[in-house]
């Protein structure tokens, strides 16, 4: 007899029911196959990778990391593969990531340091003969060479595993080539670090050198006897790494790539096709200019595009671009909306919230947007005006759900990803885009497994600002009886939790369901309601986000009478954790007790690209600093806390690299020398995922003990 398994159990051990579920398309443009990875099971952590028909969805399994690791000690990652999953949220295990030719008929992906490639048509896979340890490995578009990353230095070997050899190599003790630096993958969404010409002759490459980076140093207190990791961390305020750029051929030849570095610090995303030449996206340290710089063979650069802002400017994922007819596409607020550009013009409606190019064919443009309710997120195709006349200005949509869609596109065909309120899990549905619209083809298996519990989401519409959030009540509950009321927010910048997706509200359905009334709210920073609302917390965080929160507790009390305002908590992670702390130590009229998950309390201890854009530098406003910190830097007695003490539970990952675990342990020094009591809850070994089973299914358990004996 199985033995059942509890809702926090299942939870952690499915990765938050994403295992299972197809993921990491590529569509041969052919459209005879698409590859993707899948686990075997809604709770193997083993990813593998397939193909599919896209007429059928029939599937093949083209390599499994058991198969291939059979006979050794298993997975085994070293440090810089560690630090580059954590920096993508990766929390499964085997092939978690691999890059196709052009005609995706060759794949190549890193297991355990090792290179494999693979024969997508015939399905047959072999290991190369690379120098390993193996990162991030990429077949060129014409599938002769694979290039990877191993030991700071860029390489590649021929398809058939001869010709190994160095393109590039560290010219310094803490040089690398091709590898995306921290600033740009933790803050800036660029996971990679080099890109193959279109003709497979040419790599661009990322020269890092982390010389001037501090170096701070990660130690693991229950196991002394190891060493300290070291790591470089850019805090606010402090030295990036510097990040220049190099074209290298795959004949040996090579020249530096030339802008203004000093000025623009920050590589914030490469796009190189064969409709223009390659174009790089530069941010000043500042944020307040971006350019766009297209790069000549020789390695001198042109501006081609500038925008300025005196709040912050940004990046959106698959801009800049060149078009089919090498006109430049870009997405940049204009008005209340952020837009396409084609050029400096912009070709979609003011109304719509462009999110992400996804994808540029011939006379379209594949686009992920909000329309009027930033809770759902739809795939378009907009037409692309050709020359000066007039934007068409309508759209269609690719995707289908009511809910919360992504896709991948290559040519006539479409791979859409779409989750909803309606039913657990998300559907992966293949699609033939045409001149009549777009038409279901098949759908690609998902073996995630169904959640034990339902989510229940009331979505509101909250206050005079119109916030939006989700109210879950417990499953019995019956009207008349009151309830503590418990918020679930991030609440920060660039990260949205109020969804139109079942699965975004198993966690907070499940604290429901011990007895709370749970409350999801996104506030002003939060995406997809456009350019001013996302502006209005530059400075002020501790103001703004805290006040949201409150307002949306407000709106709720007078909405629901059976929500006990004198029983009120706020739980979060990350930015949440900061915003749960603040509500305890600032609102204790309206706050009486909080979990606080891998806080930043002072924002001195955050890196620089998030922190900087939006309460600038440290040195030019300190005031700001310390504001928006839990304490200020005057030293003890000098705290602005509010009267009475609420109780606080923290908790922190003792390997959390990017939010370290200083940042709780000052926290608690200052607790504590204010008289304050608190509970803190170390978690050896435990980063700021927290991908463990144990640690996950056991934190949810400890936070309910945690919330009743806090409210009583």
């Amino acid at each position: 007899m199985v033995e059942p398994v509890s809702f926090p159990r299942q939870y952690a051990r499915t990765q938050r029911f994403t295992l299972g579920t197809p993921r990491a398309f590529a569509i041969s443009p052919d459209t005879a196959r698409i590859a993707f990875l899948r686990t075997r099971t809604g709770a193997d952590r083993a990813t593998c990778l397939w193909t599919a028909d896209p007429e059928t969805g029939a599937e093949r399994l083209i390599a499994d990391p058991v198969d291939l690791l059979a006979g050794t000690a298993g997975e085994q990652l070293t440090a810089e593969e560690r630090a580059r999953r954590e920096r993508s949220r990766q929390g499964a295990a085997g092939i978690v990531d691999f890059a196709a030719d052009r005609m995706v008929r060759v794949a190549a992906f890193a297991l355990s340091g090792r290179l494999f490639a693979a024969d997508l048509v015939a399905g047959s896979v072999r290991e190369l003969p690379a120098e390993g340890p193996v990162i991030d490995p990429r077949p060129d578009p014409a599938g002769r060479h694979v290039a990877y990353l191993s030991g700071g230095a860029l390489r590649i070997i021929g398809i058939d595993g001869t010709d190994d050899r160095a393109l590039a190599e560290p010219d310094g003790p803490n040089v690398t080539y091709g590898a995306a630096d921290f600033i740009a993958a933790e803050e800036l969404d660029r996971f990679r670090g080099y890109w193959w010409s279109p003709d497979g002759t040419q790599i661009l490459a990322a020269r890092v050198d982390e010389s001037p980076v501090a170096r701070w140093h990660i130690a693991d207190p229950a196991n002394p006897q190891q060493p300290g990791h070291e790591v470089g961390y850019p805090a606010a305020g402090t030295a990036n790494a510097v990040v220049t750029a190099v074209r290298l051929g795959v004949d040996g030849s090579r020249a530096s790539v030339v802008w203004d570095t000093a000025g623009f610090e920050y590589l914030a995303a490469v796009h190189w096709s064969s409709h223009g030449p390659a174009l790089l996206a530069v941010l000043s340290r500042d944020q307040r200019t971006g350019r766009v710089l297209a790069v000549e063979p020789d390695g001198s650069t042109t501006t081609v595009a500038e925008e300025r802002d005196d709040t912050w400017c940004e990046f959106f994922p698959g801009a800049p671009a060149w078009s089919a007819r090498g006109k430049l596409v870009r997405i940049a607020p204009r008005g209340d909306a952020y837009r396409l550009l084609i050029g400096d013009r912009p070709v979609t409606p003011d109304d719509m919230q462009v999110r992400a190019v996804l994808g540029l064919d011939g006379d379209y443009a594949y686009l992920s947007v909000s329309v009027d309710d930033p809770t759902r997120i739809h795939v378009v195709r907009i037409a692309l005006p050709d020359g000066n006349e007039p934007a068409p200005g309508g759209f269609e949509h690719i995707s289908s759900a009511d809910g919360v869609n992504a896709a991948v596109i290559n040519g006539s065909l479409a791979v859409v990803t779409s989750a909803t309120l309606d039913e657990p899990n998300r559907r992966v549905i293949v699609t033939r885009i045409g001149g009549g619209g777009a038409k279901q083809l098949s759908e690609l298996r998902s073996v995630t497994e169904r959640p034990q519990i339902t989510a229940r989401p009331q979505e509101l519409v909250l206050g005079e600002r119109g916030l939006r959030g989700v109210l879950l009540l417990p499953a019995d509950h019956a009207p008349g009886t009151m309830l503590p009321v418990l918020l679930d927010p991030y609440g920060g910048p660039h990260a949205q939790l109020a969804l139109a997706s079942h699965n975004a509200y198993l966690s907070p359905q499940w604290f429901a369901d011990q007895g709370f009334a749970v409350l999801v709210a996104d506030g002003r920073g939060t995406p997809g309601r456009g350019p001013a609302w996302d502006r209005a917390v530059r400075d002020d965080f501790a103001g703004v986000t805290l006040q949201d929160q409150v307002d949306a507790l407000d709106a709720v009390l007078k909405q629901f009478p059976d929500l006990d305002r004198d029983r009120v908590a706020i739980r979060g992670w990350s930015y949440g954790g900061y915003l749960a702390a603040l509500a305890v130590l600032k609102r204790p009229d309206v706050f009486h007790a909080a979990v606080v998950g891998a806080p930043v309390t002072d924002w001195r201890l955050y890196d620089t690209g998030y922190t900087e854009r939006y309460l600038g530098h440290p040195d030019h406003a300190p005031e700001v600093y310390n504001a928006n910190s839990l304490f200020p830097h005057a030293g003890p007695g000098a705290w602005d806390w509010a009267e009475p003490h609420r109780p606080m539970m923290i908790i922190h990952g003792l390997a959390d690299d990017n939010v370290v675990a200083a940042h709780t342990l000052r926290l608690s020094s200052e607790l504590l020398a204010a008289g304050r009591p608190h509970e803190v809850l170390p978690l050896s070994g435990v980063t700021h995922m927290t991908p463990q089973d144990i640690v996950t299914e056991n934190l949810m358990l400890l936070q309910v003990d945690f919330l009743r004996r806090a409210l009583g």
